[in-house]
């Protein structure tokens, strides 16, 4: 894997005095019943994009675009991709792309993740499966914060393709356990209907 340095960068003078374990990392994911959030993504490309995020254990995320006619959403067993602009969809399970970690109901990282990095201010998670290469890898940054559940924030995350390509994904304005519908997680279908 590349570097993780891009995803945040912390400079520490010595480990802290509790080094976050993978079953404190998975303890605090299964806390986090839901949450909503400010983001900014970075691709490969250099292109830089904002928008809100919400997100609903289990399996259940949004991420809305401010400016970009993109939509990504799972609605508990499906991540959907939709792009308004040339009205296409894709779709793949949720449990099969590199956010599944972050959305299962009881968190598992034992055989797919190890602490890749541990500093003061938090801790980086490099996660992959090894029986699925082609789903490339997700290195997760969590901040260490008191009023987070678990004592650990998500701060954001970069997911790596199977060709070495990097989006940079970083959270702000974070509101744990919110209340969330069902209809948050939907979306409306650009194809035109079939007719006959």
């Amino acid at each position: 894997m590349k570097s993780l340095c891009p995803l945040i960068v912390w400079i520490a003078i010595a480990a802290p005095a509790h080094a976050a374990s993978l079953t404190d990392v998975a303890a605090s994911l299964k806390a986090t019943t839901s949450m909503a959030a400010n983001f900014t993504q970075t691709g490969a490309d250099g292109r830089v994009l904002t928008g809100r995020m919400i997100l609903a254990r289990p399996g259940k995320i949004r991420f809305q675009y401010d400016k970009a006619k993109l939509l990504i959403v799972g609605n508990g067993k499906t991540l959907t991709f939709v792009d308004y602009a040339v009205r296409q969809v894709s779709q793949w399970p949720v449990k099969s792309t590199p956010l599944g970690i972050l959305l299962a109901s009881d968190p598992d990282l034992s055989g797919v993740a190890k602490i890749a990095q541990v500093t003061d201010a938090g801790v980086v998670v490099e996660a992959r499966d090894p029986k699925r290469p082609e789903f490339g890898a997700l290195a997760i940054s969590f901040r260490n914060d008191k009023a987070a559940p678990g004592g650990l924030s998500l701060a954001g995350w970069t997911s790596f393709d199977a060709q070495g390509g990097r989006t940079t994904t970083i959270l702000s304005d974070i509101r744990y356990n919110a209340d969330l519908s069902k209809a948050d997680f939907g979306f409306r279908d650009p194809r035109a209907p079939v007719t006959r």
